[in-house]
């Protein structure tokens, strides 16, 4: 069902993306902001290994300096058939983990000093087991696409902006009431469901790797557990986190609630805990 929501939602992202192009900019400006997007986003994805993990002043570890987090990581690898990923740890009292990596051959772990005191064996092996998962459904490829399309709809609806406040002066009055009150509405609105619509992609993803995570570990309520708690640690223990990586955590470290969630990366966290708790018991009757 994960997958099916994610092509569904990267079809409406790609739909969306040749309307506003065609609508806005034509067919060579929508492939010169697409291009252009590309070309931020593969640098990002074929170094976003070095940049987040740098970001964070993560460090390497082995097995002697963290023999759980390095002996679960490596247990459930073998089990997944996955490259051992290389382990790093954050310094910070905050509860949280990411997965990062272009490929399974250059995957990355890294967790907080805060989760790997807070989490015992098995909540943390469900926690890296959800990593796993991302770096196996291919998650940060799927994220850089996604973030693609969106980069080059936020372009073309600026250029398009920056078009209407220099040029437009030379159009009659009926394309300006007309055509001119129409493109405004999409360089409003259509940065804002390219953005919506990523934000989908991200939350079906966590639903995905927890699902790979459960079975990978063999334990759903493992992680259910160590969900909860990352939760109610994450909200004592605030992250200073950066926006623009949030959604590679295992738990959001930004605060948002209400009508704020629709702009969550994260989906909710009562009903993660939910669906895996339905995966060990499964359908009540």
């Amino acid at each position: 069902m994960n997958t099916t929501k994610t092509v569904v939602l990267m079809a409406g992202l790609t739909v969306l993306l040749v309307f506003v192009g065609g609508g806005l900019a034509g067919r060579q400006g929508m492939i010169m902001a697409f291009m252009f997007a590309s070309a931020m986003n593969i640098f990002t994805y074929w170094f976003s290994d070095k940049i987040v993990l740098r970001m964070y002043n993560a460090r390497e570890v082995t097995e002697v300096d963290a023999p759980v987090l390095y002996g679960v990581t490596r247990e459930l690898a073998l089990r997944a058939s996955l490259p051992m990923p290389k382990v790093y740890i954050i310094p910070s009292d905050a509860p949280n983990a990411f997965a990062t990596g272009r490929n399974p051959s250059h995957a990355a772990v890294a967790a907080t000093e805060g989760i790997v005191r807070m989490l015992n064996r098995d909540e943390l092996m469900g926690v890296m087991a959800h990593e796993l998962g991302h770096v196996m459904n291919r998650d940060i490829l799927i994220g850089t696409v996604a973030a693609t399309i969106a980069g080059a709809i936020s372009m073309l609806a600026s250029m398009a902006q920056w078009a209407m406040i220099f040029g437009g002066g030379g159009r009659d009055r009926e394309d300006r009431q007309g055509g001119g009150i129409g493109a405004i509405a999409i360089i409003i609105l259509a940065p804002i469901a390219a953005m919506l619509i990523q934000f989908a992609i991200s939350r079906s993803r966590e639903y995905q790797a927890d699902a790979t995570g459960a079975r990978l570990c063999g334990n759903p309520l493992a992680l259910a557990s160590a969900l909860k708690k990352l939760q109610m640690g994450a909200q004592r223990i605030p992250m200073n986190a950066n926006p623009a990586t949030a959604h590679m955590f295992i738990v959001n470290p930004l605060s948002g609630g209400g009508m704020m969630s629709l702009f969550s990366t994260h989906p909710p966290m009562e009903e993660r805990v939910a669906r895996l708790e339905k995966l060990a018991y499964g359908p009540i009757s």
